[in-house]
């Protein structure tokens, strides 16, 4: 679902609401975003300030980029009113999720390989990862390298479980992780505080499929 932050921004940076928007031209105005906005055509200013600014500029546009795409692609809603009907909080709420899209913004070059060990390599190429000890599956973008400003990167994954499958299970391998290497987290474009309980709150809200019996 878009906030109404993020269609301000969209309007702002797509000159088109996201309603008005469609495929061709999304990926049009995107291709010229990243061209003008890359934080690459700032180097040559010498305040550190600017250039910081550009790199969170273009970091923003990417974010809400992807999101579109997503929504674009079926995975997201435009508005609440077509989300699931129910309450996700509720004790019998069932979940699950199917290429959930997650991304850790973080300024440790060694986080990835906290996460999955030495088995990161293969991830950077497709491979599936299962969560230990639950039927949870992660693979890892293999198209997308990130930006790299600095020691900062973006480490893009994507969450698949099926209903089975407790979502505090989990939180619970994915937090101890990224707890102090993470500087930012996202859960299908929208940003999330690196702490268990809100990280739970949305990957439950984004899954929730239905109330069980």
């Amino acid at each position: 679902m878009f906030d109404t932050k993020e269609k301000e921004d969209i309007k702002k940076y797509y000159e088109l609401s996201l309603e008005e928007l469609d495929k061709e031209s999304f990926a049009k105005k995107r291709k010229q975003l990243r061209a003008k906005y890359h934080p690459d055509n700032f180097e040559k200013y010498e305040d550190e300030t600017v250039r910081e600014m550009a790199t969170e500029r273009f970091q923003k546009i990417e974010t809400i980029s992807d999101k579109i795409a997503s929504y674009f692609a079926g995975d997201i809603p435009a508005a609440a009113s077509d989300a699931p009907k129910g309450d996700y909080r509720h004790s019998s709420a069932i979940f699950a999720a199917k290429k959930m899209k997650i991304e850790i913004i973080a300024d440790d070059k060694d986080l990835k390989y906290r996460i999955f060990g030495r088995r990161y390599r293969w991830l950077l190429f497709g491979d599936e990862f299962k969560i230990p000890d639950t039927g949870a599956t992660i693979v890892m973008d293999e198209d997308y390298k990130g930006h790299s400003i600095g020691f900062q990167e973006t480490i893009r994954m994507y969450l698949t479980f099926g209903e089975d499958q407790k979502p505090q299970e989990i939180v619970d391998w994915l937090y101890p992780r990224i707890s102090e290497g993470a500087k930012k987290l996202l859960v299908d474009g929208q940003s999330v505080e690196v702490n268990p309980a809100a990280i739970l709150q949305e990957i439950q809200k984004r899954s929730f499929l239905r109330l069980g019996a």
